[in-house]
């Protein structure tokens, strides 16, 4: 049986994957700070379990697993919002310049946050049905119901030509 994992190693895989985790996690919360707690919390996690793991190569999947699951865990709190809190509302909707974030992000930021991580798990990691449907703790049905309305809204937002209707067709 091969040793666990040393601290060191675990620092090495940190600063690995943070920069593939955050990018998950802020495609799935549409928020940077959110996404930095998410994953600090998948992290931490993943150290209470380090002696578990039995190899450092495993280590990426098992922290990402462990982020997606943190994540459908924040959603299912009713204490969960898509609100920020500011002292004062702008007179006019914010403006949103293009060369500050890419238009599909501002667009996923639009989708409510089981479309939101659905999509992200599907499109983005390239997770099956199953593997979603595992990972968020809901049925496969749901994924394809919730796959389906995001994208619909993912075509008005941002034309046929970005998401084609073929995109989501297929049935795994």
């Amino acid at each position: 049986m091969p040793r666990p994992p040393s601290d060191g190693e675990f620092t090495e895989f940190v600063h690995a994957s943070w920069a593939s985790l955050y990018r998950t996690a802020y495609l799935m919360l549409g928020d940077r700070a959110e996404a930095e707690d998410l994953v600090q919390t998948a992290l931490a996690k993943t150290y209470a379990s380090w002696s578990k793991v039995r190899a450092v190569e495993a280590a990426p999947a098992f922290a990402r697993t462990v982020l997606v699951n943190t994540a459908a865990s924040w959603f299912r709190r009713k204490s969960w919002r898509n609100e920020r809190p500011t002292e004062t509302l702008p007179e006019v909707a914010a403006h949103h310049d293009p060369s500050d974030r890419p238009a599909v992000v501002d667009a996923l930021a639009q989708l409510p946050s089981r479309q939101r991580a659905v999509v992200v798990l599907r499109y983005y990691e390239d997770l099956s049905v199953a593997q979603v449907a595992t990972a968020l703790g809901i049925s496969d049905g749901t994924v394809k119901s919730q796959t389906s309305d995001a994208l619909a809204k993912l075509r008005v937002l941002l034309g046929d030509a970005v998401v084609p209707h073929t995109l989501g067709a297929t049935h795994d």
